[in-house]
């Protein structure tokens, strides 16, 4: 397995300025999932659905190319999220969270993926990411996500899982949460510096895009400029899921120059993902367009 993803499978009840829907395919690992596959590597899921999960969600998934084999469906409903965005949509207004099957997700990592190339830890609680770095040994790095709650709530325990990782992924608030200082660089360096030798801290900075502090020095790629934002909801995850998929294909510690070059092809997966409502715009993607918009990012910056 080149990549597996361990996260949340939802359903999204979203509102935009330019779009509505109720229970919409979503969730970390499906976002982060989708983008790894489609970025041409093989990639399991470790998540938990409930009874109500649609046929039809499965094969979206199945048919993205994602191995279902570490998907457990649990008795109850699978965990639901609502929420709003406005303005300039730079994040959600929480309306509602049911957990449901979520509440009580203890991830199991099938035997035979216990050591992928990459392994992506996405937005979890701690204790979680522990469990899930213990059981696995992936052969060239791990990576982690987070969330504020977790700053918030379990501040020592994520911490202490940040120093076990080769890679982790914030955006800018939870970077200038966890360092408590409103300078990004100067968090961003206390964070990198927090963390296990040579390990990399990649900080999402929306439509101001990544800033990535590697061993070899800081690095910044733009976001692709999109003027049909629609819903932004599992931009983060499928940039993610992008990187991963990219760094799966290398060996050896990942350089600078293969940083860069992933951090743009996520770049490009995210501003498909916030073109459409829910996956839909993940799922619609074209290689052309892709390439397309590849290139006009690089003339950006090159």
């Amino acid at each position: 397995m080149d990549v597996v993803v361990v996260g949340s499978l939802a359903y999204d009840s979203i509102q935009t300025p330019a779009a509505k829907g109720e229970r919409l395919l979503g969730g970390s690992a499906t976002y982060a999932g989708l983008a790894s596959t489609a970025s041409g590597s093989s990639c399991g899921v470790v998540g938990v659905v409930g009874e109500d999960f649609r046929k039809e969600d499965r094969e979206v998934l199945t048919n993205g190319g994602l191995d279902l084999a570490g998907l457990v469906t649990a008795e109850g409903r699978t965990f639901h999220w609502q929420g709003e965005y406005s303005g300039a949509m730079g994040e959600a207004s929480t309306l509602n969270t049911e957990l449901n099957v979520f509440e009580a997700f203890d991830p199991e990592v099938p035997p035979s993926w216990v050591a992928p190339k990459v392994l992506f830890c996405a937005n979890l609680h701690p204790a979680l990411q522990s469990k899930v770095l213990n059981q696995c040994s992936p052969t060239r790095l791990c990576m982690l996500d987070s969330m504020n709650l977790w700053i918030d709530i379990a501040r020592p325990l994520l911490v202490d899982v940040l120093k076990q990782v080769d890679l982790v992924v914030l955006n800018d608030g939870e970077v200038r949460m966890l360092a408590n200082d409103e300078n990004l660089v100067r968090a961003a360096e206390w964070l990198h510096n927090e963390l296990q030798p040579g390990a990399i801290l990649v900080v999402k900075r929306g439509e101001h895009g990544v800033l990535a502090l590697h061993p070899s020095g800081l690095l910044h790629v733009p976001s692709v400029p999109s003027p049909g934002l629609v819903d932004p909801t599992g931009c983060g995850d499928s940039f993610a899921g992008t990187l991963a998929a990219h760094l799966s294909k290398g060996e050896g510690p990942v350089s600078r120059d293969e940083l860069r070059i992933g951090l743009e092809h996520a770049a490009v997966v995210a501003s498909y993902t916030l073109q459409g409502l829910g996956v839909a715009g993940l799922v619609a993607m074209e290689q052309s367009d892709r390439d397309t918009r590849l290139q006009a990012l690089r003339a950006l910056t090159r």
